[in-house]
């Protein structure tokens, strides 16, 4: 049976948006995708290397922005929002993601969400069907079970050489993932638990400092954030990370590449009974 993620109430947001106060027509300020912030950034000038992901081209500096360069921008944004929102669980598996409404929710052209559509597809969260329109992918128990097997053997390796490798300021941004994680878990912010958890997870992999792991780990990162926001016991999975962390800390590898390996193993049996639980309110509610 596919896997079916549960909603989260609260209403998807881009990250660092600029959307501004609003825009004609009625929409509310919190519908207003970033991209409008764009274009008026655009057109005032006032495009900045930092607004848009770091590039640091002569075409920013000049303020010689083509229509490529803005499709691109609007397409990375919305891939964002996009990933977001199936991530957190806002867009269920199974949805429906119809070019023609998404660019109407937006207020760009199809084209840049075809795009982001794209990009989504090769991450492994959206599935394109032809002739009709992209769906959120549904991860069946086998996709799971891939997943896993995979992550028994990079992330002890992970987590090992991140312990014999850890440099102070790498460990203290993962002591600062940790405690927003702890604070989501404490206060009951499940999204924000659950993102802070997937953060510590990658701030490791960046502290392994090995390139080719680094690429392979890229390349199930998203399939790998979904499942990991596949719990129900923020405390619990939070309690194992802190292990993790002092593990690190004091460099053992050993017990670092132990401790994760258990890990993953509970992130396992934490996904299945989540999604048991998820199936039996499906059932029950049906």
């Amino acid at each position: 049976m596919p896997l079916r993620s549960t909603a989260q109430s609260a209403a998807p947001r881009p990250r660092r948006s600029n959307s501004g106060s609003g825009r004609e027509g009625g929409r509310h300020p919190s519908r207003v995708p970033a991209s409008f912030a764009w274009r008026r950034a655009f057109r005032c000038g006032e495009l900045r290397p930092d607004i848009v992901g770091g590039t640091r081209s002569a075409r920013w500096k000049n303020g010689a922005v083509t229509s490529t360069d803005v499709r691109q921008l609007e397409s990375t944004r919305i891939a964002s929002w996009l990933r977001d929102a199936i991530l957190d669980g806002v867009r269920a598996p199974g949805g429906r993601l119809i070019e023609r409404d998404l660019a109407a929710e937006f207020g760009v052209s199809r084209v840049p969400v075809r795009d982001a559509l794209k990009v989504l597809v090769a991450e492994g969260l959206v599935e394109l069907r032809p002739h009709t329109w992209a769906v959120v992918r549904e991860f069946t128990d086998a996709d799971l079970a891939d997943l896993d097997e995979v992550r028994a053997v990079l992330e002890p390796l992970a987590f090992r050489l991140a312990a014999k490798r850890q440099r102070r300021d790498g460990l203290a941004r993962l002591r600062r993932s940790l405690e927003r994680e702890e604070t989501g878990a404490r206060t009951g912010d499940g999204i924000g638990s659950r993102r802070a958890a997937a953060d510590f997870h990658e701030i490791v992999t960046d502290l392994a400092e090995n390139r080719l792991l680094s690429d392979m780990m890229k390349g199930i990162r998203s399939r790998l954030r979904w499942a990991l926001s596949q719990h129900d016991d923020l405390q619990h999975i939070t309690g194992e990370h802190g292990e993790l962390f002092e593990a690190i800390k004091e460099r053992d590898a050993e017990r670092a590449a132990d401790l994760a390996a258990a890990h993953v193993e509970s992130s396992r049996r934490a996904r299945i009974a989540h999604v048991e639980a998820v199936r039996a309110g499906a059932v029950g509610g049906g």
